[in-house]
């Protein structure tokens, strides 16, 4: 059996834009525009990940957020990175103060025109969950399978 990480994800809305994390570490997804998340450390559950993730990259606390749901379970299988389990949410953010301009260690927070999503460099994957993710406000599950950066499958159930 293969390992596997469990992680969340989580778009924050502001109107029409959407908090995303430009990633500048030296992993899988430097140069990629992200959703903030993270590892589920052990005992958390998903949604308590999030949470503390949200206010671990943007500073963003709970109450200053509304309507976070989870939106998907996403499997991504690769050929050279480990298998991932993808909890995904998205909530409204209601603070006063703009998060973007707020240190992250991940990389660079921006707000995103939700028009302009797919023209950002972002996982091939991404771009169905976002198809799936603004057509419809229903759950849904969401297959991607990859050889290294390279989408060659994809399913939502």
């Amino acid at each position: 059996m293969s390992r596997f990480n469990i992680t969340t994800e989580c778009y924050i809305r502001r109107g029409d834009e959407i908090l995303f994390i430009h990633k500048g570490r030296n992993d899988m997804n430097t140069g990629k525009y992200l959703g903030i998340g993270g590892h589920l450390e052990e005992g958390e559950s998903p949604n308590e990940c999030i949470v503390r993730e949200i206010e671990e990259e943007t500073g963003i606390r709970a109450d200053e957020i509304t309507g976070l749901r989870m939106r998907a379970v996403i499997t991504f299988v690769n050929t050279v990175y480990e298998d991932e389990y993808i909890h995904l949410y998205e909530a409204e953010y209601i603070g006063t103060e703009d998060p973007s301009t707020r240190y992250c260690g991940e990389g660079e927070l921006e707000w995103i025109n939700k028009a302009d999503i797919y023209s950002l460099p972002i996982w091939e994957g991404d771009k169905v969950m976002f198809d799936k993710m603004l057509e419809s406000p229903d759950f849904f599950e969401l297959k991607l399978t990859y050889d290294k950066d390279i989408l060659t499958a994809s399913k939502i159930y």
